[in-house]
């Protein structure tokens, strides 16, 4: 088995140096390859890498979460984003015995339609945005506790008359206990670059090292769940400049301390499951929240919960994510084993 996980890891390792280098996020490219699309994950706040089940969403996360429980498993997320922005996933899974595990989906962003104005402010008719995001998934097991993947995706990116393609992987290990109650995962998302870019000058995909654990109490409903992303950079902070002839101003009132730059990698989830048909789930983000939040009102920016039950052969889910006063983001999911069609 310690060979088996060398395998696994020594990319990582291998990468490493380069890494290091990454940028913020914001600071690059196809920024909408890390939005939420499962309303699951949402509900347990906005990312989970450490935790596999029959739920095949989890995929878009952690490649190595891909397993035989989601084989011939069909899911369909929808998200009504603010001002009009509407994003999805759908994506298909099917295990081969003695290959492994192969999914494909597509990931999606439309912004909507604009004015097209001159700097006059005369109006040409309108122009369209929109990017998607090819996913390509294989797994399988490296031993009986260690499952490992990698998800290939082609990015597409058409804003106006400008034009990106850029080629994007993630790399995924995840261990699984003996009696399944416990989980642990590790993902190295969005590594790659631009194959054409927008303006003749090359920009960084959103890199990112996450890692995830999960717990099911063994006699209680209950499924406890951590993720730390964003670990490529520790201060995750950032100042504001008023303006070009000004001094940055910070957001926060005071300097964060180390307990609070700690906590803005953090992600924390729950859920309530007392049959296998119904949950309940919530969630907490405190980067969200600190970035996010008024100060004269913080309210449950940072917050999100959720829940999900099955009707016949389909799941649904719904989640609602806190991001800001303005509003609430909204998530619909539903899945089905399509290999359960034509069964008694």
């Amino acid at each position: 088995m310690r060979k088996e996980l060398i395998k696994a890891i020594l990319p990582l390792m291998l990468l490493f140096p380069v890494l290091v280098q990454a940028q913020r996020g914001g600071d690059g490219v196809y920024e909408f390859l890390n939005l939420t699309n499962s309303a699951r994950v949402a509900a347990i706040g906005g990312n989970q890498v450490g935790m596999t089940d029959a739920d095949l969403s989890f995929t878009y996360h952690n490649p190595a979460a891909l397993t035989d429980t989601v084989n011939g498993h069909l899911t369909l997320n929808y998200v009504n984003y603010f001002a009009d922005i509407n994003y999805g996933y759908a994506a298909y899974a099917r295990t081969f015995k003695n290959v492994g595990n192969f999914s494909a989906g597509i990931h999606y962003i439309n912004y909507g339609t604009f004015d097209r104005a001159d700097e006059y402010g005369t109006i040409n008719g309108t122009f369209s945005a929109a990017e998607y995001a090819i996913l390509m998934t294989y797994s399988r097991m490296l031993s009986k506790r260690f499952n490992a993947g990698i998800t290939f995706k082609p990015v597409i990116s058409n804003f106006e008359n400008y034009h990106s393609f850029g080629l994007a992987f993630d790399l995924g290990l995840m261990y699984i206990s003996r009696n399944k109650l416990f989980n642990a995962g590790l993902t190295l998302k969005n590594f790659g670059s631009q194959i054409t870019t927008y303006n003749e000058t090359t920009e960084p995909l959103p890199m990112d090292l996450q890692a995830g654990m999960s717990i099911k109490l063994a006699h209680a409903p209950f499924r406890f769940s951590v993720t730390a992303q964003d670990l490529l950079n520790f201060d995750l902070t950032y100042t504001l400049p008023d303006d070009e002839n000004s001094d940055p101003i910070e957001f926060e009132d005071n300097t964060p301390g180390f307990g609070d730059k700690l906590m803005r990698h953090m992600v924390f989830g729950f859920e309530f499951a007392p049959s296998k048909n119904f949950y309940i789930s919530g969630g907490y983000n405190h980067r969200r929240r600190k970035e996010l939040a008024v100060d004269a009102k913080a309210s449950t920016v940072g917050f999100s919960w959720g829940f999900g039950f099955r009707v016949y052969k389909f799941r649904f889910a719904y989640a609602s994510a806190k991001y800001h006063l303005a509003g609430s983001s909204n998530l619909f999911s539903i899945s089905t084993n399509l290999s359960s069609f034509g069964k008694k």
